[in-house]
């Protein structure tokens, strides 16, 4: 699905508008149009009137994960140069669901759900947006007053053969898989949100570019001057293969408590960590690869993790909690991890601890990994084991049998 540009009216490209440019694009994925957009922030640094740029996020999940940030990141940085921020919770397409990367119908949440749910996100998105300088909206304001008949009229400004070119329903469809009717409707609401905010630009995951797209083509369709949008990477959780998610197990929530983000930001792979710190770190680009040549040429590259996990910590919490939860990390870890520790992914959270040992290789058998917990030889991050029944949940662990078996575990759903 594409869009043609778009002209908007002309106005000087000063060295403040190539700078905003640059600013939007760090990092992204892919700004579409960009002429638009250069177009839009002359007009706004001419005229002195903010863009408006909106988000919507469904409160699906009670809490926000650091993959969340990587587009509250960007959001900010455009709220820093003056822009209006729209913070959408998406309170009625939260009961449509959207189907964005599913290959099965994905169920609606109840009102309770979402009700529950919402209480949470503006709270935990104020930990990266400035609260003072944010619109806080819930597109039931315009979705319910739409009724039966408005949604009829909206519905006949699009075709089903446009939504057909959308991959998800493509697979679908041509794999004989249901796709139920409400489902074609998620995109039009989340279309029809621009068109009630009159939106400039929209960001999202570049999993949303065909929702953000139909937002721009129903602006048009209502006379709107159609938003750019602007995708931004997926952030891989902590097992490097997965998109960040709760329902996967490998995320870290920003309201979790210091010293488990801390641990979890230490435990991915040297290789993720350098994504991490493109998406994540505030730290000059210089110093990142500074931090990288210094890895390459022979430094503990756990050396880069700890100042990456320092950061994140501290930005949720404060920079003397991430001390204290780097101490505490050093402590548990006292009895001598070793640098070259095996990284193993299961699934099945939660898991029973004779049962993990033995998926990981750490142990020929569960009634070995029994025996070992009986006398003492098997510790969890730092502390030993003395439960037979425990059942780990999903997340990231370091587990050690005796003096020299370790594997860094990360448990999904």
């Amino acid at each position: 699905m594409t869009e043609a540009s778009v002209a908007v009216p002309a106005h000087p490209i000063t060295d403040r508008v190539r700078e905003a440019m640059a600013v939007t694009l760090r990092h992204c994925e892919e700004l579409l149009p960009e002429a638009d957009w250069l177009s839009k922030l002359a007009r706004a640094e001419a005229t002195g009137t903010p863009l408006r740029i909106k988000l919507g996020l469904d409160p699906t999940a009670p809490d926000i994960h650091i993959g969340h940030t990587v587009v509250l990141n960007k959001l900010r940085q455009l709220q820093d140069l003056g822009h209006t921020v729209i913070f959408l919770i998406g309170d009625f397409t939260s009961m449509i669901g959207d189907p964005s990367g599913r290959n099965t119908t994905r169920p609606p949440l109840t009102r309770e759900q979402i009700e529950a749910n919402a209480k949470t996100y503006y709270a935990q998105a104020s930990l990266v947006l400035d609260p003072e300088k944010t619109e806080i909206r819930y597109n039931s304001e315009w979705s319910d007053a739409l009724g039966a008949r408005g949604m009829i009229q909206l519905a006949a400004r699009h075709t089903l053969a446009r939504m057909l070119e959308r991959d998800d329903f493509t697979k679908r469809f041509r794999a004989g898989s249901p796709i139920s009717i409400h489902e074609l409707l998620y995109p039009l609401m989340q279309g029809y949100d621009s068109v009630a905010l009159k939106s400039d630009l929209e960001l999202g995951g570049t999993d949303q570019k065909f929702n953000l797209l139909v937002g721009r083509a129903l602006q048009q369709e209502y006379g709107q001057e159609p938003q750019c949008i602007l995708t931004m990477p997926l952030l891989e959780g902590l097992d490097g293969v997965e998109k960040m998610s709760k329902s996967k197990g490998n995320y870290v929530g920003i309201t979790e408590p210091a010293n488990t983000m801390f641990a979890k930001i230490l435990s991915i792979s040297d290789a993720l960590m350098w994504r991490y710190f493109r998406l994540l770190s505030r730290r000059d680009e210089a110093e990142v690869a500074a931090l990288k040549a210094e890895a390459d040429a022979g430094r503990n590259p756990k050396d880069a993790k700890v100042l990456l996990a320092k950061e994140i910590t501290a930005r949720f919490h404060s920079a003397a909690a991430a001390e204290s939860a780097h101490e505490d990390f050093q402590r548990r870890a006292a009895g001598g991890i070793p640098d070259d520790i095996s990284e193993v992914t299961l699934a099945g959270a939660p898991l029973a601890i004779g049962n993990l040992l033995k998926q990981a290789g750490l142990v020929p058998s569960t009634s070995e990994a029994m025996r070992l917990v009986e006398q003492g030889g098997v510790r969890v991050d730092g502390g030993v084991v003395s439960d037979k029944g425990l059942k780990l949940p999903a997340g990231c662990f370091v587990v050690q049998v005796g003096k020299r078996k370790f594997a860094r575990v990360t448990l999904t759903a």
